[in-house]
C-alpha cells in the first residue's frame, strides 16, 4: 500500500507540473491485479501494446485478490485503481459494493455463459482448475504414485513437505469448500473441512503460503513435493523447466475465474473498459493459455493440441465444480477468523 501510494503521489505531481490542457488527460492507467508469473505476462504480452496504441502509461499494482479488494475499500469515495484483476469470489464482493462500472462493447455471443457477470459489471478472462501440483522428479525418486485425491493430503508420508495457501487465497478456500463437500457438508457446513485440516491435514503442511513467488522457492529448495495450487499456477512453473504437474482429483476440481472489471468513479477513464476488453483478444487469450495455463472465455478460439495441457479445456472444464460464492462470501470473514484461530496458528 505504501509503494502504491508513493506511486500515485510521483504521478500526480508529474501531471501537475505539465500544461493545463494535458492534465486534464489522464496519463496514467492504473491496473491492479496478481503478482508473480501472471504479472509478467502482463508486463510483457499486455502493457507495452497498449501504452502505445492508446498513449497511455499503466502503473501495474501487483497484489492478490483481497488485497485488491481491500484497497478499494480503503480508496472509497477517491479510488485510485482503475481497472481490477482479481478472482471470482471477491468480484462478486466488488460488485456488490459497487465498485465495478459496466463493461460495455463486450463480445457477449462468444463469451462462455461462465465468464459473463450480471449486468455486464465484469467478465472472465481465463478459466482455471484448483486442484494438486506435485514434483514429478521426486516422487518418481520415491516411487510414489502421482496423487490423485484431496484425501491425499492427509497422507503422513507428505509430512511437512505440503503447501496450501490461507484461506484469504482462493485456493485455500476451494480446498476447504472441497473437502467438506466430500464429507457430508459444503459451502452452508464447513465444520467437517475445518476438522479434517485441524486433525489430519495440518501435521503435514510445511507452510500455509499465499505468496507464488514463495511457493516456487518451497518446490525449488525440496522443502516442499506436493500442494494446493492452480492450474495457470503450475503451467507457469512448468514452463520454467521444473518437474511439477497438475492433478484433477476424482472428486472433482473446483473452478477459480480470473475476472477483471473497470473501477466506477466520477470522469473514469474510457480506457480501463478497453483494457479489460484487450485481455479478451483471441491472441492474448492464446498467450494467457500458453503462458498461464488458462483456459480460454471465448468459444470460437481454436486451441492449437500442443496447448491447454494443464487447463480446463473442454471436458476437464465440463468437470469442474463451481462454488456458491454467494453463500461463500456471506460467511468468508467468519470462516477466516475461525482459521486463524483453529488452524493457522
Amino acid at each position: 500500500m505504501t509503494t502504491f501510494r508513493l506511486l500515485t503521489a510521483v504521478s500526480f505531481a508529474a501531471l501537475i507540473a505539465v500544461p493545463s490542457a494535458v492534465s486534464a488527460q489522464q496519463t496514467t492507467l492504473y491496473v491492479a491485479g496478481y503478482g508473480g508469473s501472471f504479472e509478467k505476462t502482463i508486463r510483457d504480452e499486455v502493457i507495452p501494446t497498449f501504452e502505445k496504441e492508446n498513449n497511455v502509461k499503466v502503473e501495474y499494482v501487483a497484489g492478490n485478490s483481497t488485497d485488491t479488494l481491500a484497497k478499494l475499500q480503503a480508496q472509497k469515495g477517491n479510488q485510485q485503481i482503475d481497472v481490477a484483476i482479481v478472482d471470482d469470489g471477491p468480484m462478486y464482493q466488488a460488485i456488490q459494493l459497487g465498485f465495478c462500472g459496466k463493461l460495455d462493447g463486450l463480445p457477449a455471443a462468444d463469451l462462455y455463459d461462465t465468464a459473463r457477470f450480471k449486468d455486464d459489471r465484469a467478465v472472465a478472462i481465463g478459466i482455471v482448475a484448483t486442484g494438486l501440483m506435485y514434483n514429478t522428479k521426486v516422487f518418481k525418486e520415491k516411487g510414489w504414485a502421482p496423487p490423485t485425491s484431496w484425501n491425499d493430503l492427509k497422507d503422513t508420508k507428505y509430512a511437512k513437505q505440503l503447501v496450501i495457501p490461507p484461506i484469504n487465497n482462493t485456493y485455500g478456500l476451494e480446498a476447504l469448500v472441497m473437502l467438506s463437500k466430500m464429507n457430508g457438508g459444503g459451502e452452508s457446513n464447513v465444520d467437517s473441512g475445518f476438522k479434517i485440516f485441524k486433525e489430519e491435514i495440518n501435521p503435514n503442511v510445511l507452510a500455509y503460503e499465499p505468496s507464488p513467488g514463495k511457493m516456487t522457492e518451497l518446490f525449488q529448495s525440496g522443502q516442499a513435493v506436493i500442494a494446493v495450487w492452480g492450474t495457470g499456477r503450475v503451467q507457469s512453473f512448468a514452463n520454467t523447466g521444473f518437474p511439477v504437474d497438475f492433478v484433477y482429483p476424482k472428486e472433482g476440481a473446483a473452478t477459480l475465474l480470473t475476472t477483471a472489471c473497470p473501477i466506477a468513479k466520477p470522469n473514469a477513464s474510457p480506457l480501463a473498459s478497453k483494457f479489460v476488453k484487450m485481455l479478451l483478444d483471441p491472441k492474448i487469450q492464446l498467450v494467457m493459455l500458453k503462458d498461464y495455463g488458462y483456459g480460454p472465455v471465448l468459444k470460437s478460439l481454436k486451441v492449437p493440441s500442443e496447448l491447454g495441457k494443464m487447463a480446463p479445456i473442454g471436458e476437464r472444464a465440463a468437470k469442474l465444480y463451481n462454488p456458491d460464492w454467494t453463500t461463500i462470501n456471506e460467511k468468508r470473514e467468519e470462516w477466516t477468523k475461525r482459521w486463524n484461530r483453529e488452524v493457522e496458528r
